[in-house]
């Protein structure tokens, strides 16, 4: 044993374990636990955690969703003091409701964090112009819409050429800055089927950014905004006041990316909903 104070001995106290996990946020106020009981993902997954160890277990999420948003791929992080001897994402997936499922867990290393280290952050909306029961909780149904869908290809390549995204946040200052790095931003049509995929790909987002991206598509493609108009707007030329976030339902948090770790891929709704859409 070293009895040198200043030997470099590497005690680890912790085991960290990132889950990946989807969600259905339909009946959810959001991913975070709130100051009250409010029904969030957080709280249901930290009370089933507490319900497993018999302790409270503090669950880190990689980023937030509002309320109705849901999560193909959500990555979260726990630290435990030891190894679980049993089956935890079993026994996470048995006590879990059937809106929440847990797809993997891996162990890390205490410096890797779920949040802070995600390089990139993809969401997916899915908008339907004809009414359909069976689309209804996982597609947003807009209708009577008529859309000039270049228009709206184009804005999305605005969209992509954007740095700072001040105008298309909620509460901007929120944050030390609003600057987001686009790495893919593209828009799918099914003129057929009236059905349309709107994707973003991005180091982060700011809150209710990829909503009032979608509005703004909307805007234009419905002719309400001129892509100059819209242009001016991302450009902090123009000011918008009356943006609305485009509804919940239709956006999915899709795909998380670490430099250190590949996520195993799912099979899941989302896949089904991109049929047509690629």
């Amino acid at each position: 044993m070293c009895k040198d104070l200043t030997c470099n001995i590497y005690i680890r106290l912790q085991m960290r374990y990132f889950l990946q996990l989807a969600y259905d946020g339909t009946n959810y106020r959001g991913w975070q636990r709130q100051k009250k009981p409010r029904n969030t993902v957080q709280e249901v997954i930290e009370n089933i955690l507490a319900k497993i160890f018999k302790k409270s277990i503090t669950v880190f999420g990689c980023g937030r969703t509002d309320s109705g948003v849901h999560a193909s791929q959500y990555v979260m992080h726990i630290n435990l003091d030891e190894a679980p001897l049993f089956d935890l994402k079993f026994r996470l997936n048995k006590n879990l409701p059937t809106s929440i499922s847990i797809f993997e867990i891996i162990e890390v290393t205490e410096s890797q964090h779920c949040r802070y280290h995600a390089e990139a952050r993809t969401y997916d909306y899915f908008i339907h112009l004809k009414n359909d029961p069976l689309l209804i909780r996982y597609s947003s149904f807009y209708e009577g819409l008529k859309l000039n869908f270049d228009l709206m290809k184009k804005s999305a390549t605005l969209i992509l050429g954007t740095k700072d995204f001040r105008p298309l946040c909620k509460q901007p200052d929120l944050y030390n800055n609003t600057l987001c790095y686009i790495k893919n931003c593209e828009l799918f049509v099914d003129e057929e089927h009236g059905r349309l995929r709107f994707t973003i790909t991005s180091n982060r987002f700011l809150r209710g950014m990829v909503r009032y991206c979608v509005f703004f598509l909307l805007e234009v493609g419905s002719g309400k905004m001129t892509l100059e108009e819209f242009e001016e707007v991302l450009n902090q030329n123009k000011t918008f006041t009356e943006k609305q976030p485009a509804h919940p339902n239709g956006l999915y948090l899709s795909k998380i990316e670490y430099p250190f770790l590949k996520l195993k891929d799912v099979d899941h709704l989302i896949r089904m909903l991109k049929v047509g859409l690629q």
